[in-house]
């Protein structure tokens, strides 16, 4: 068969390059002129550093099949994501602090010495608002588990920046777990595998769009209508964009990066936050110490702003409140109506995506294609149920 895939991101390379292994044919199309989507990375041509042009992307699974699949692609360095945040503490002093609250964090604010069984009485029993029982609202959850000292520190600030509403009107759902560790373990994430590519995320795209049978097309629009000259179709697009938005448009929120250099050392770590809200930015990123096994003595920063969409910008983070939930029901039935087009990734299912879970669902949605085309039956349009 002939099949169109509509981004060259990680959706549509993996998908491309499992289909083509399989022998088909396989065109992709992206407007843009790079692979690898949000997550293309360059060299700097002044200092050398390795940019991630749309912020930082730090790879973490606990899929083996998905580490073992990036790594035949690229060599995987060692990285441990250490998050540090700058905000004050209880008597108003300004410090940094680290991410996620740990041990550390818990003694260096509240200027104790606490042991982990100490430190867990301490929040659960003096920091933490048991008098809510059922927590409803981001704010809630937080109170509920921290307490307001650490909410209002670390969680509050960040959040309006980054959202662009009150804690108060987000769901309890986004604060998933207990966001407090009662060890010294400054890790941000917790899976088995975790690294960085050597030579960059948009070098291992490369390598798996590199396949005779895949043709890349760079800088290429698409329209619904060319559909019709493919066997099928795997848009890795908005959702919303395929119907022209004829319903109104999904609501994300999109980041604005202000990049400056510096001759050294700049902050001495790959992210810091900042917690407080009257600091219009939500973090600095400075992007040499996301490649420790190089050395750079100039580096490359960015100030992240984050702001409500608009038409023309990326949208980073699908807001998945209770209107866009409605809307994306409506487009999800109209979807489900196509036929010859199956809606993946981020953008094509309005959800927040990490890559190993892009990874992972675009080699289940190639190998349902597969099962598909063998028995002759539809392919469905999510493999991934955004609902």
């Amino acid at each position: 068969m002939h099949i169109l895939l509509v981004g060259a991101g990680l959706s549509g390379a993996v998908i491309g390059r499992h289909l083509a292994e399989a022998g088909h044919r396989i065109t992709i199309v992206d407007a843009r002129d790079h692979v690898a989507g949000n997550c293309h990375t360059g060299r700097d041509a002044e200092t050398g550093v390795m940019v991630h042009v749309y912020g930082p992307h730090i790879f973490h699974t606990d899929d083996a099949e998905v580490w073992d699949y990036v790594n035949r692609f690229e060599t995987f360095q060692p990285y441990k994501n250490r998050v540090k945040t700058t905000s004050r503490d209880p008597q108003g002093e300004l410090g940094v602090f680290s991410l996620p609250v740990n041990l550390h964090t818990i003694n260096q604010f509240f200027r104790k010495t606490l042991r982990p069984d100490e430190a867990r009485a301490f929040i659960t029993e003096e920091q933490a608002d048991t008098s809510i029982a059922d927590p409803q609202t981001f704010e809630e959850q937080a109170l509920r588990f921290v307490g307001r000292d650490l909410y209002e520190a670390f969680f509050k600030g960040y959040t309006i920046k980054q959202w662009g509403v009150q804690p108060s009107e987000l769901p309890a759902s986004i604060l998933k777990r207990l966001p407090v560790r009662f060890n010294y373990d400054d890790n941000y994430f917790f899976h088995r595998f975790q690294g960085m590519p050597e030579n960059g995320y948009t070098a291992m795209v490369e390598r798996i769009l590199d396949h005779p049978a895949i043709e890349v097309r760079l800088g290429t629009q698409f329209s619904r209508d060319q559909a019709g000259a493919y066997d099928h179709v795997f848009y890795s697009g908005p959702l919303d964009g395929w119907f022209d938005y004829e319903l109104g448009r999904l609501g994300y929120r999109t980041l604005d990066f202000e990049r400056f250099s510096y001759q050294g050392d700049y902050q001495g770590c790959a992210v810091m936050n900042y917690g407080e809200v009257d600091v219009p930015y939500t973090r600095i990123t400075e992007h040499k110490h996301f490649a420790p096994w190089e050395s750079h003595e100039g580096s490359v920063c960015y100030r992240e702003f984050s702001r409500a969409c608009t038409p023309e910008d990326i949208p980073y983070y699908p807001i998945r409140q209770v209107r866009e939930k409605a809307l994306l029901a409506d487009y999800v039935a109209r979807a489900e109506a196509e036929r010859g087009v199956t809606f993946v990734g981020r953008l094509g299912t309005y959800r927040y995506l990490d890559m190993d879970v892009t990874i992972r669902e675009a080699l289940d949605a190639a190998r349902t294609f597969l099962t598909h085309a063998e028995d002759g039956t539809a392919m469905p349009a999510f493999v991934a149920a955004p609902l």
